[in-house]
Formats: C-alpha cells, sequence, structure tokens
C-alpha cells in the first residue's frame, strides 16, 4: 500500500511503502513485535518547539526518551535492540507542508521550495551539498506529496551532529535566492516535460485529477507551467515562512548513533527554534464522487488505461482489510489481474492494482498497459474479476499469501537505516506511530469475509473513473 504518496508521476517516484504485516505469533515473529512495542518509546517531543523528534539506534539500544521543556527532564532508559546496522545514520526532516496547503495561486510552491533548500541558506553558500554530503560519502534528496514534504540525508554515523546542524539550517534558513530560484524554473519545467511525456505517470496524475476532482488531492503536485513561470521570490518566501515553522517538523534519526548525542544536538538545534503559533487547517474530506469517463492521445503504440474507485483515509477501519483486496487483485504475478487479463485472455501487456492511503482519503487504482483494440473487452474482464470476488469472495489460500507479501515487502523497506527513517517518519506525520505499529496486528486479524466486505462497498461496478490514453490512430 502507498501511504500518503504522490500516485505514479506525481512530484517524485513513488514506492510501495511498507504494510506491517507478519505470518503469525511464531518466536521470531513475537520477538519483532516486541522490537516494534520498544519503537513505541523512541518518539520524542520537544513540548517547547513542538517538533517531533524520533530516534532509532542500531547499535547502541532503543532509547525511551521523554523531553519536556526543561533540558533537565531529559530521561533515558536503554533496552536491547537485535538489528546490528552498518556504521551510518539516516537523517530525515519531515515538513507537514504539501500540495494540500497551497493557495490557487500557489500550486507547485511545496514541491520548487523542496528545489530550492538545498541552493543554499545564510550560513551556507550553495554547493554546501556536495561538499558537506557527497563530499564525505553521503547522499541528499527531498520528496513532496499532498500531505508532506521530506528530506533525507545518509552520513556516515560520526557525521551525525553536522548532519543535524545542517537539517535545522536548510529547515529555517534558506536564502531563496532571486537569481537561483530563476535558473531553477527551467530544470521544473524540464521535470514537467519528462512527467507528461511519460504515458504511465501521465495516467496517474490525470487520473487522480478525475477522482478527486474539486479537491486539493485532485491537484497536481508539481504545478503548472504558468504558475512556474511567473513565480517570484516574494511568494515563494511567503509560502517558506508560513509553513516551515517548528510545530510542522518532524526529525528522524536511525543508525549507529548514541541517542543521547542526538538529544543534545537537537536541543542546540531544533530545541532553540521559537513556537510560531501556527496551527495547520485540517483538508476537508473530498466532495460527493462524481464518476467520469474521459479519453486522450498520447504517442505510442499501446493504451495506457486506468481505472480508480474512492476509498478509505489512512486510519480508517476498513483500510487494512482493504489493502489485502488490492494486493489479491492485482500487486503480484500470482493475483486474480494478473493471471486471468494477461496470463489467460492475453489482452494486456501489464496489469496492476494500488490503494493509496493518504490522510484525508483514499484511492484504489487498476492500470493496464494494452494494444487499443483490447480496451473494452480488458475493461470488461476487470469488472468480472471485482465481481467474482464480490459474489464468493476471496480463498483462504489468497488471504495467507497476500499476508505473507506483505510480511515479506515490510522486511525489504525498513532493512535499510534510510527505509526505517522514512517508515517512522511517515506515521509521525501523517497519522501517529503507534497507529502505525498497530497496523501490524490489524492486518494479521482480517478474514475472507472482511476482505469480500470491502469489495462490495468500495469497488462498486458501475460508478468508477475511468481513463485511456489512446495512441492518436487509435483515438475514438
Amino acid at each position: 500500500m502507498r501511504r500518503g504518496d504522490v500516485p505514479l508521476g506525481g512530484g517524485w517516484a513513488t514506492r510501495q511503502i511498507a504494510r506491517w504485516t507478519t505470518k503469525g505469533p511464531t518466536d521470531e515473529g513475537k520477538g519483532k513485535d516486541a522490537c516494534c512495542d520498544r519503537f513505541l518509546g523512541l518518539m520524542v517531543r520537544v513540548a517547547r518547539t513542538a517538533v517531533a523528534l524520533v530516534v532509532l539506534s542500531t547499535s547502541w539500544g532503543c532509547g525511551a526518551v521523554r523531553w519536556d521543556s526543561k533540558p533537565s527532564a531529559i530521561t533515558m532508559t536503554p533496552t536491547r535492540q537485535e538489528h546490528r546496522g552498518s556504521e551510518v545514520v539516516a537523517l530525515q526532516l519531515w515538513v507537514r507542508a504539501g500540495a494540500r496547503d497551497e493557495t490557487a495561486a500557489e500550486l507547485g510552491l511545496a514541491h520548487y521550495l523542496e528545489h530550492m533548500l538545498f541552493r543554499g541558506t545564510t550560513a551556507r553558500p550553495g554547493g554546501f551539498v556536495e561538499r558537506d554530503v557527497e563530499g564525505v560519502g553521503g547522499r541528499m534528496n527531498a520528496g513532496t506529496s499532498w500531505d508532506y514534504t521530506y528530506y533525507y540525508v545518509t552520513l556516515p554515523a560520526k557525521r551525525l551532529v553536522p548532519g543535524l546542524e545542517m537539517l535545522a539550517d536548510i529547515a529555517v534558513n534558506a536564502t531563496l535566492d532571486a537569481d537561483v530560484l530563476e535558473k531553477e524554473k527551467e530544470v521544473v519545467l524540464e521535470e514537467m516535460r519528462l512527467s507528461d511525456d511519460n504515458p504511465r505517470r501521465r495516467l496517474g496524475r490525470q487520473l487522480y485529477t478525475q477522482l478527486f476532482d474539486g479537491h486539493a488531492y485532485g491537484r497536481q503536485v508539481i504545478g503548472t507551467p504558468e504558475l512556474v513561470r511567473g513565480l517570484t521570490r516574494e511568494t515563494l518566501t511567503s509560502f517558506y515562512r508560513r509553513h516551515y515553522v517548528p510545530e510542522a517538523f518532524v526529525v528522524v534519526v536511525v543508525g549507529s548513533v548514541d541517542p543521547r548525542q542526538v538529544l543534545a544536538t537537537a536541543a542546540t538545534t531544533f530545541g532553540r527554534l521559537p513556537r510560531s503559533g501556527v496551527t495547520r487547517l485540517p483538508v476537508p474530506p473530498p466532495p460527493a464522487f462524481r464518476p467520469q469517463r474521459q479519453q486522450l492521445t498520447h504517442p505510442g503504440a499501446h493504451a495506457h488505461f486506468g481505472m480508480a474507485w474512492p476509498a478509505t483515509r489512512l486510519d480508517h477501519a476498513d483500510t487494512p482489510a482493504l489493502d489485502l483486496l488490492v494486493s489479491i487483485l492485482g500487486r503480484s504475478p500470482s493475483s486474480r489481474l494478473v493471471q486471468a487479463v494477461r496470463e489467460r485472455d492475453g489482452l494486456v501487456v501489464s496489469i496492476g492494482a494500488s490503494l493509496s492511503a493518504m490522510e484525508s482519503a483514499g484511492a484504489v487504482t487498476v492500470n493496464a498497459q494494452l494494444p487499443p483494440a483490447n480496451l473494452d473487452r480488458a475493461e470488461a474482464q476487470i469488472l468480472a474479476e471485482i465481481r467474482r470476488i464480490r459474489d464468493a469472495g476471496i480463498t483462504d489460500a489468497e488471504l495467507r499469501r497476500a499476508i505473507t507479501a506483505a510480511e515479506a515487502e515490510h522486511e525489504f523497506e525498513t532493512e535499510t537505516a534510510d527505509g526505517r527513517a522514512r517508515a517512522l517518519g511517515l506515521a509521525e506525520t501523517i497519522w501517529t506511530l503507534e497507529d502505525e505499529l498497530a497496523y501490524l496486528t490489524r492486518i494479521r486479524s482480517v478474514t475472507a469475509t472482511q476482505v469480500r466486505a470491502v469489495a462490495r462497498r468500495y469497488l462498486d461496478l458501475e460508478r468508477y473513473t475511468r481513463l485511456a490514453l489512446l495512441p492518436p490512430a487509435g483515438a475514438r
């Protein structure tokens, strides 16, 4: 399941976020659950600044830490951590500001700001990434979605302190130089052109525009060419000052570090930022769904086809069952859509299904690449497979296979410091760390009856959004 991510082709490359699943309460699983339970003690609230700090040490041990407004009140209880990581540290700054926070005149600013924060601060002139990150063997990048923006850097563990100092600096001291801003416009415009040229990316963006018509989630995260060309430093600075405030920050540290050193460094960097008093406005739910059918032309020999249904927000009780339903439908070579529509009927070149659960809403999508002449038959077969689940449900074997696949994906995506930091940062940013960890139990408790129920509840066979990108010769 993609949690909180831009659909394929939004502002940055989407990844499937870990689904906290397990095969069952084996001894190994119990050990992992215990480790996960200890994550709950790693969240640090900095009362004076409202910055959330999540720390996971892979060598020194888990630290159960609580930090209030008095420095003397910092306490820490070390516990054992089974995992031994390499001598690196993943540092991430998550900001509760994304495309959903933009006004009509600010579309794309959250993404544009992501580009500019690497280009210099009042204390770090342009080129600091090459010098302070790449120059010591590290890497740094960023991503933007509707609900958040995040900046991530991986460094040798001994560079923890300068790494945290750098993140705190770009968080509030970016210069947003006017000349650099003008030069960056062509970079962003080229990013738009490349995305438009890619049919899968274009399909993903347009499908969400139709599905969330009239809502912030229907906006293109990257913005529009017109607004980018007309962007001024004053407009971008105003957005930066309004949204990049301590109350919006989540700082994540995962790696071979001493949590006491992390806390001390956080106190002298993020801990010195004064509160802004700004409260983020909640995102409203999407308006009543209106099914849409649209066909557009796109160069190429194949058609690209998408179907989308409104789905649950991230914290909804139905999300785990819907997650497993989508896995059974189209996340693996053994899934129903792949076996029926591609392997048996030969109607498509590729096909898949996905669930994107965000802070305020969600989406189930089915995407396929196929010869234009097969479009109607493929759509009919997709609906037929959904109907079979709605009418007869799934097998116990399918349910077990979906849970096993989820467990494997979780293991792969959190085996590195970067992956684990991203899972923790995303959880603390768009829901809570506790809810993310509870998802493991919720997935484990899903039944075949519940999977059938959510298929009937959310995958309406007549009310869905449909989009086809057709070669010019195949346009109808």
